[in-house]
């Protein structure tokens, strides 16, 4: 099994920006493993036109306030940048944080942030097929970049889609994650290791992860149980300092059992 890990999604919507640093610093503080935003132009949530900041742009201050956790994106939308434009991005935000960067990414589904901001929405396929085009050419442009990336940068993928989305994580990611409950989770979990079987891939190259609630500790046996090793915590403003506390303590009981 891969070492257990848990991590904090921090939600960047109805917050500030000084909310928000302070969060990051006190999750890592607690100890986590990693920590995470997303990747939308829209509150997903609450009042639609409320406070939001950009994803990519927190990543890099996610960098600079942290010094031990990995971070990335939960997940980026493939569509709104080119892969060699993100390929580069990548790179340079692997330098700033000393090799702590994941690439997060996934087909894209929020239909408001496409209008708005003038991409093309398309179909759910024509999205997912885009994303298959797109996640080999990473590590090949990674390959081409001056300076190279401080280490094999990992990518996530998120999605449960049986057919398409978890046939490309077998194909081409390092760490998967998906949701619940349980009972879901493991269903998906099995469908891709079946993908790594039918592609060639050892299931135990891809890291599991899954995103939870603040209020699904009780939870995590279960899902560890289904077959994730990172548990994934999203909270949103005003972020839960013992929510923190309370995951930590959760994966260091196990790690001392």
């Amino acid at each position: 099994m891969s070492r257990l890990k848990v991590g904090v999604q921090l939600k960047n919507q109805h917050t500030s920006y000084a909310a928000y640093a302070d969060a990051v610093q006190r999750a890592e503080a607690a100890g986590v493993d990693s920590l995470w935003n997303w990747d939308h132009f829209y509150p997903l949530s609450g009042d639609p036109e409320g406070a939001h900041f950009e994803g990519w742009t927190l990543l890099t201050a996610i960098a600079t306030l942290t010094t031990r956790v990995e971070f990335g994106c939960l997940v980026l939308c493939n569509s709104y940048r080119n892969p060699r434009l993100l390929a580069h991005m990548s790179k340079t935000l692997d330098h700033i944080s000393n090799g702590r960067y994941i690439l997060g990414i996934g087909a894209g589904w929020f239909e408001r942030d496409y209008v708005d901001y003038d991409y093309e929405f398309g179909t759910a396929g024509d999205r997912l097929r885009a994303l298959g085009k797109n996640l080999p050419k990473f590590r090949e442009f990674w390959a081409l970049e001056v300076p190279k990336p401080m280490r094999d940068i990992p990518i996530l993928v998120g999605g449960g889609g049986e057919k398409v989305t978890l046939k490309l994580t077998a194909m081409h990611a390092n760490i998967w994650n998906g949701f619940g409950p349980p009972e879901t989770y493991a269903h998906k979990n099995q469908v891709l290791n079946d993908w790594c079987s039918q592609v060639g891939r050892n299931p135990a190259d891809i890291e599991r992860s899954v995103t939870i609630g603040p209020n699904d500790i009780d939870q995590c046996d279960a899902f560890l149980k289904a077959g994730a090793t990172h548990f994934i915590m999203g909270h949103e403003y005003p972020f839960d300092q013992q929510a923190f506390t309370n995951l930590v303590a959760w994966r260091d009981a196990h790690l001392k059992g």
